[in-house]
């Protein structure tokens, strides 16, 4: 195996490349009054600018403990009831959340050099919306589900081949399988921050608060 020096790697590395990143203008000025409408604009440019996976997001939650983790999940959806996804109840991510029902989210879309953040607190969708949720997924998103023991230690790759197999032929002979522990959950916003990037550094930093009466708005240093 090739060694290599990672900190050679690191120094060689630039980030917003002008060949793949447009750095756009923003003025929060002219931002809509509610962060879900600037989210929606901002997820089609990033759809439309062709940002490889911009569904896909940070989730951050701590344990019971106060212990922080973070991994990468894919947006369900995000409406007025909050921002969507979905997990098994009894992953670690899931009693987490159960434990300490308090989340942060994460979006970067390097090809705009834009982020998103969201915090707030989370609930978990009823059985039946979870269950819908996961049926209109696809046929492989369904076979993970019903592999289950997400998060539960594994004894060998073969194993975790088998019972995928199962769960594939389980997912085909009946789409409509339910996975018991299968949850929707909605992170219901407290803030929201937009981030955008500028190539001299003087990066826009809008961030949304809830106030119990609609949103108030601040920008913040870079």
């Amino acid at each position: 195996m090739a060694q290599h020096d990672l900190h050679e790697l690191l120094r060689s590395l630039r980030v917003w490349d002008a060949q793949v990143t447009e750095l756009r203008p923003f003025d929060p000025d002219t931002a809509p009054p509610t962060p879900l409408a600037l989210f929606t604009n901002w997820f089609a440019e990033a759809v439309a600018a062709g940002q490889p996976e911009p569904h896909t997001m940070s989730l951050a939650t701590a344990d019971e403990e106060g212990r922080p983790d973070v991994r990468i999940v894919m947006l369900h959806g995000a409406d007025a009831d909050g921002w969507a996804f979905a997990t098994h109840a009894t992953s670690r991510k899931g009693r987490a959340l159960s434990a300490r029902p308090y989340a942060a989210l994460a979006f970067y879309w390097p090809v705009l050099g834009r982020q998103v953040r969201v915090r707030g607190p989370v609930t978990p969708a009823s059985a039946e919306e979870s269950q819908a949720d996961l049926h209109a997924r696809s046929t492989g998103a369904l076979a993970a589900a019903l592999t289950g023991r997400q998060s539960e230690e594994l004894s060998s790759v073969e194993e975790l081949r088998r019972a995928s197999e199962a769960a594939w032929e389980r997912a085909r002979d009946n789409p409509g399988e339910p996975s018991p522990t299968w949850t929707l959950y909605r992170l219901h916003p407290e803030t929201v921050e937009f981030f955008q990037g500028d190539a001299e550094r003087r990066h826009v930093r809008l961030e949304y608060r809830s106030t119990g009466f609609g949103w108030s708005r601040a920008l913040l240093w870079p």
